[in-house]
């Protein structure tokens, strides 16, 4: 991440042996002019807060170090072009961090960032907004494809209502009516219609809730789902919905 070396507090060698009082002293010059020396002036002191806040979002959301040291960078433009100025450093690491997911297609959403940072997604993807404007960054579509997953993980179904999740996404694809639906909404419904599928229904409500997205969201994409992908996925004319209800 760039940053320069800081002398620590400590008063301990690397032996955990305490200095004499001629090293305690020749330290505390040390930590003196360390403070004072050029390399570690506001903008220094700016990229320290905002790595250490990058590190702990990273950690918390478990996502490698390529994808945390390529959202200290887009920080690090950011800060270099002046888009700090008038607001936060948390908010615009938090933003930093969401365009590398969507740069590296980690599959995490501003709800993840929101939620482990306590702040609202409106203002992250204000500023993650304000980040693709300034800096004239180009961002990859999502692939919904790499949502399923995921949410598969987190609502108990298995792989192999997984991997035709993933089928029937690649489907929409295909026959290009994935246009202009949100990826995770995408699939969320490709989720719940597989397991309709193969006999593992969860209901629309939990679902909803692993993806971060609302019931409606995925009741509508997935009446679309069975209308355009109905016949070619052997799906029949009867309605499973009471089935849903019962469990």
């Amino acid at each position: 991440m760039g940053l320069s070396t800081v002398v620590g507090r400590s008063n301990r060698d690397a032996s955990g042996r305490l200095f004499s009082s001629p090293m305690r002293n020749t330290m505390s010059r040390l930590r003196k002019w360390d403070n004072r020396a050029p390399a570690f002036g506001s903008t220094e002191k700016n990229l320290s807060v905002a790595f250490r806040e990058l590190d702990k979002m990273g950690d918390k959301l478990g996502v490698s170090q390529a994808v945390k040291e390529h959202a200290a960078y887009i920080y690090r433009k950011a800060l270099e072009r002046g888009l700090l100025r008038g607001r936060s450093i948390v908010g615009i690491a938090a933003a930093s961090l969401y365009a590398a997911f969507r740069d590296t297609e980690t599959p995490r959403t501003l709800k993840d960032i929101a939620v482990i940072e306590n702040l609202s997604k409106k203002a992250i993807a204000r500023d993650y907004r304000i980040l693709i404007r300034e800096m004239d960054l180009s961002m990859p579509v999502a692939d919904a494809a790499r949502n399923v997953t995921r949410i598969a993980s987190k609502v108990g179904l298995s792989e192999r209502v997984a991997r035709k999740a993933i089928e029937i996404v690649r489907m929409t694809e295909e026959r290009e009516i994935s246009a202009g639906k949100a990826p995770m909404g995408l699939a969320a419904s490709a989720l719940y219609l597989a397991g309709v599928i193969e006999g593992e229904v969860k209901t629309q409500k939990e679902i909803a809730e692993a993806a971060g997205v609302t019931e409606v969201t995925v009741r509508n994409r997935y009446k679309g789902l069975r209308a355009d992908l109905g016949k070619i996925l052997g799906l029949d004319a009867v309605s499973i919905e009471p089935q849903i209800i019962a469990r």
